[in-house]
This record gives C-alpha cells, structure tokens and sequence, in this order.
C-alpha cells in the first residue's frame, strides 16, 4: 500500500510512475477522497467541541433554575452528538473507501527497472552455462521413457482433474531429494532461517501481502473462510504483521518448503501438458525482511541464492530483469530465472525474486525501532523462489535425458538419493 504523504506532496511523480507500469494516473482520485475524509473529521472534531461546549452549560443553566435555557442546550447537546456520531460514521466510511482504493494500485518500479509492456522488453542480465547439445532428438519431460512409470497424469486427473499429477516410485524420490537439497543449501551455505508454516491462512494475511483484493480469482478459498497459500511468501512475510522489531533483529531471513496451490484463472489452455503449470505444486521460498537501506542488495544477494542452486544442478539458465508491464502488482523491481529446457527448446521460469519496499510492510503494519532511537519506520521485505520444485525436477529430467530413454542425475543429488545417479529407461534408479 502507498503513502497518502507521498501522493500528496509529489501527485505528478506518483503518475508518471504509474504510468511506466501502463497504469492510468490516480492521484486526482485518492486526493479527492483524502480531502473529502479529512474535512469530514473536521467538521467532526469542530461539532465535537461545539457538544462539548454546551454539555458544559447545561450544568450552569439548571443551578440558575433556567429552565428554558437548560432545555434549549439540553436539545442542542442531542443534536451535535447525533450530527457528530453521522459525521464521524462518514469519515469512516471514506477513510475505508480510500483504504480500498489504496489496497488496489500497484506498487511504484524503481528507476532502474526497464521500462515496456511485457516479457518480450525484459532485459538479460545474466547467463550461465551451456544448454547440453543432445545428438538425438530431446523429448519433454512426460515423454521421456525412464520417467513414464513415475509420473501419472491418468491417475491424478481421476482423483483430482486437470493440472494435478501422482509422483511415484524413483521420480517422486527425486522430486522429494531436490526440495530436500535446496532446504540444505539455503540453510546450511546462505545462512536462511528453515521454517515450517500453515498452508492455510486468514484472509487478513492474504491481504497483507498484496494477494488481495486484486486476485482473489488466482487462489482457493475454503468454505471456512480460509485461504489456501499460493507461495510461502504468505505466510513467511506474514510472521512480521503488526510487529515492531529492534533494528538488530533485521535481516530476517527466511526459507520454507510448502505445497502451494493456484487456480490458475488467467492461464487457459497454457502448459496443460505434463506438470508445467499445476493447481497444487511444491516450492522453496526465501523471504526477506529488511532495513530499507540494505533492501536493494538483498534482492541481489536472494538472486544469487537462487542462481547458486542452479549452477550446483550444472543447468543452463538466464536472468532478466522485469520490465515495467511484466513486474508483478507487489514488487518495486523483480529479476526472474530463467532455466534451459531442451524438450521445448527454450528457457521457462524457475524462480521470480522481487523487492517490495515498504508495501507490503505498510499493508501488514510492520515496523522496526531504529537503534538510534526515533519513531518507529516500516521495514523492507523481499520474496523469491529457490527454487520451483517441479519446474526444476522438468529441467534436471530433461536435460539429463540419454538417447536409450534413461537419465542422468546431477552429482550433487548423490547424497540424497543413496549414490544412485541414473534413472533407467524402466523407471528404477541405479
């Protein structure tokens, strides 16, 4: 959420930087309604004083025995107290509109995002790695004979419909040993906090992190009232609402593997073939509070976590750098990974990490005492994947494919899979 301060000491920065998203301006719209609110708790405050004044003389009218003076403020206190309960009922009411209308703009890019309108004006700022070249034909990762016994889209679809899957056998072992050696990655090499947290969240949280209201479509709520968590960003990001921390206590840094569960609304007929793009899926999350001053190298350091699981697979990737109509409706500026997959011949997103500023911490209201001493200022907070399970269990499949159907397994997965690095083309591990 945005600054009323901000909007009313500079309105024409804040549309200009609206603009660069492709957003219409909004300033003459949340002013209006700012100074319509704050003249209602004006008019508030001065029939408050007036009521108060007379409440005053009422006392004095009846010890003089004037009882047509005593009846007359006696009338005049009910009236202001009515007209003061409507007034501040409305001022209420506007300040909610305002919150609303707050709550659904989108955050302001940094000066440094690219400016376009969508992923193809995104800008490469890294590659790394070399994208194997294969003397066969690569086939996707559903096709691929040793990995056909192990991934079950018949199965899942009878229990579950589209966009689910059953992993079994040697192919669920793998998936379970990725999310396994990211959690020990991050923990034991980038020094980030493991936690375990609810899936299921109060509506309150998903407003806090900028879920909703704008996209309330894109996620499952349960008849209950709770919300199913798209990412973990929900809940980790959450654990600091209505907090004020010391200014030692930051960074916070966090890592968490969750299910995660999305409706998927506006990606019809998109990826509905193999396990690309799921309604329930698994991912590593690493989220980031901050100081502001030390939010903008952060998203470099989450950045390289993120890259570093990667380089340790041996997969070819790239990164780019978001431009202004591909950013997400919570981030200042987002770099997204970009992993290479032989079956289809290109490079998909694995992982997204973004830095908020201070828009998630003002939805959630949380704070930090400077060590200074001061008022208390909203902190920074930053999200990134690292990394997508199954979008990395694709691409170790698909790019350790052999000719004869098997496939070959990173070397850093030994440990977790027992010193068996081939899946064989009948589905076992050897």
């Amino acid at each position: 959420m945005h600054d009323i301060r901000t909007i009313r000491d500079n309105p024409a920065a804040f549309d200009a930087a609206l603009s660069r998203r492709g957003a219409s301006a909004m300033s003459s719209q949340v002013l209006a309604l700012d100074e319509a609110r704050r003249t209602k708790i004006r008019e508030a405050e001065t029939a408050q004083a007036e009521q108060n004044a007379a409440s005053k003389l009422v006392g004095a009218a009846k010890a003089k025995g004037d009882e047509a003076e005593f009846e007359r403020l006696r009338a005049l206190v009910a009236e202001k107290k009515s007209a003061v309960a409507a007034m501040q009922a409305e001022a209420k009411e506007l300040d909610t509109q305002l919150t609303d209308l707050l709550m659904g703009i989108p955050n302001l890019p940094f000066d440094d995002v690219p400016d376009g309108k969508d992923e193809n004006d995104n800008v490469e700022i890294r590659r790394w790695g070399t994208p194997p070249e294969l003397s066969f034909a690569p086939k996707e990762h559903y096709q691929i004979p040793g990995v056909l016994p192990g991934m079950d889209f018949e199965t899942a679809a009878k229990l579950s419909g589209a966009r689910f899957v059953v992993l079994q056998g040697a192919v669920a072992r793998i998936h379970r040993a990725l999310a396994q050696f990211m959690l020990d990655t991050h923990v034991d090499d980038n020094g980030l906090t493991e936690t375990w947290t609810p899936v299921l969240v109060l509506e309150e949280m998903m407003y806090g992190t900028g879920q909703l209201p704008k996209f309330g479509e894109d996620s499952y709520q349960t008849r209950e009232g709770w919300w199913l968590v798209p990412t973990a960003e929900v809940t980790l990001t959450n654990t600091v609402n209505g907090d004020t921390l010391d200014e030692a206590a930051l960074p916070k840094r966090m890592v968490a593997h969750t299910q995660c569960f999305r409706s998927e609304a506006g990606s019809a007929g998109r990826d509905t073939a193999g396990m690309l793009r799921q309604h329930q899926f698994e991912k590593v999350e690493m989220v980031s509070i901050t100081h502001p001053d030390a939010s903008r190298a952060e998203l470099d350091r989450m950045t390289e976590c993120a890259q570093g699981i990667l380089e340790r697979l041996g997969l070819a990737y790239r990164t780019v750098a978001l431009c202004t109509g591909d950013m997400g409706f919570g981030a200042r500026r987002t770099h997204d990974i970009e992993v290479w997959l032989p079956g289809q011949n290109t490079y998909r997103e694995i992982s997204s990490v973004s830095v908020c500023g201070d828009f998630q911490a003002r939805r959630m209201n949380a704070r930090f005492k400077p060590a200074g001493g001061g008022k208390p200022e909203f902190v920074h907070t930053l999200n990134g994947s690292g990394l997508a399970v199954g979008r990395c269990l694709i691409a170790v499949l698909e790019n350790g494919q052999q000719e004869d159907g098997s496939v070959k397994l990173p070397e850093v997965l030994s440990p977790y899979l027992r010193g068996k690095l081939t899946l064989g083309a009948d589905g076992q591990l050897v």
